[in-house]
């Protein structure tokens, strides 16, 4: 069987690098289409489904990340919405991936990681904060056997942040960054489980690296050519198309855009007049998503194109 990182990298490779942020807050839904349904989170369901189906049908995307801290902010409705939005991004095809940023130590990141690998949460990648220590990421790692599933995790590295510098870019006493022992140890994770995957093309553990450091791209890239990389602040956060492609080089990543494709109704010109003339509906949404989703892929695989023609 193939790990769900190897999965992910071979649907980027499919459909394209894009991965669809479902961070989604209830203020993004238009009052007229929010009050058809009993509640906020309601509408975030459906307003999520929408824009997952689309975006599947039309292979725009290799994957949606769900936020999770959007629905514990609605309250135990919002759980709901956000266990049954894992489901339906699952269902689709699309690879999984719940942003949670968990890390901690002995029984309790063992319970982290049985409530989203198995369960209600069940979810094919989740991200982890490493900050506490390597003995954090382990009680993950016993899931990313075959018998388990083959979850794979997305690790902290060189985040999209500009307070990164306060902790990832500090340097140890062997004149090396915090980040570059992080990396090594990814990569240590990967090599681990190279017996249990045959033709393995990227570890079972990936990195979190931003778009928006374009000085570290090139030689982060390098420094880790068999680990795959989720991609985030691309777009709205400022990260450029070009930096991004240098990050998909080598074993690849998967480039987040969340507020790009989920506000991108509030840009498009006939969702605008539809709304003013109250004849917006969620069809009409699904569809701007769609269309910025098509062009972020485009945008990215352009990229990508000139830069490896340079």
């Amino acid at each position: 069987m193939k790990h769900q990182m190897q999965r992910l990298q071979e649907l980027a490779v499919l459909r394209g690098p894009l991965c669809v942020g479902l961070d989604t807050d209830p203020s993004y839904i238009p009052d007229s289409i929010r009050s058809s349904y009993s509640d906020a989170a309601d509408a975030v369901l459906a307003y999520n489904k929408a824009i997952i189906q689309r975006v599947a049908s039309q292979n725009s995307a290799c994957c949606c990340k769900v936020q999770i801290a959007y629905y514990e902010a609605m309250g135990l409705r919002g759980m709901q919405v956000y266990a049954q939005t894992l489901r339906a991004v699952r269902d689709s095809g699309l690879v999984c991936i719940s942003d949670i940023k968990r890390g901690d130590i002995g029984a309790t990141s063992d319970a982290y990681a049985k409530a989203h690998f198995t369960g209600d949460f069940e979810t094919d990648i989740i991200t982890i904060n490493p900050y506490m220590g390597f003995d954090t990421l382990v009680p993950f790692t016993a899931y990313s056997t075959p018998e388990r599933g083959g979850k794979g995790a997305f690790v902290l590295l060189c985040t999209s942040n500009p307070g990164m510098t306060d902790i990832e870019h500090q340097k140890l006493a062997d004149g090396k960054l915090l980040l570059e022992r992080v990396g090594a140890e990814i990569a240590r994770i990967g090599k681990q489980f190279e017996p249990s995957y045959s033709g393995q093309t990227c570890g079972v553990f990936g990195a979190v690296v931003g778009a928006t450091q374009e000085k570290d791209a090139r030689w982060i890239r390098d420094a880790y050519p068999d680990t795959f990389f989720l991609i985030p602040g691309y777009g709205v956060q400022g990260g450029a198309a070009r930096i991004a492609a240098t990050l998909l080089d080598k074993a690849g990543g998967a480039v987040n855009s969340s507020r790009g494709i989920l506000c991108a109704w509030k840009k498009d010109e006939d969702c605008l007049k539809k709304q003013e003339a109250g004849k917006l509906t969620l069809d009409d949404i699904a569809d701007a998503a769609a269309k910025n989703a098509d062009f972020s892929k485009n945008d990215l695989l352009n990229a990508k194109k000139q830069l490896e023609e340079a």
